[in-house]
């Protein structure tokens, strides 16, 4: 499974979403902290999702950086 992954730089570190997943969140001291951490969320997001019968979403976010020039 792939999905797009959101990170925001914050006061104290960054902070990390899936647009796909709602609610699956992270946030951590480093990017790579953070990065590590989304990715167990995702899983675990998942797994609970399988484990309560949940449809798992597909990824349909889509993501590019624009010159606004």
């Amino acid at each position: 499974m792939r999905y797009a992954v959101l990170f925001e730089q914050t006061e104290t570190g960054f902070s990390a979403h899936v647009p796909d997943l709602p609610g699956c969140v992270a946030a951590g001291s480093t990017l790579a902290e953070t990065t590590e951490l989304i990715r167990r969320a995702i899983r675990l997001h998942v797994a609970g999702m399988r484990e309560d019968g949940e449809p798992i979403p597909e990824s349909r976010t889509l993501a590019e950086y624009i010159v606004a020039a």
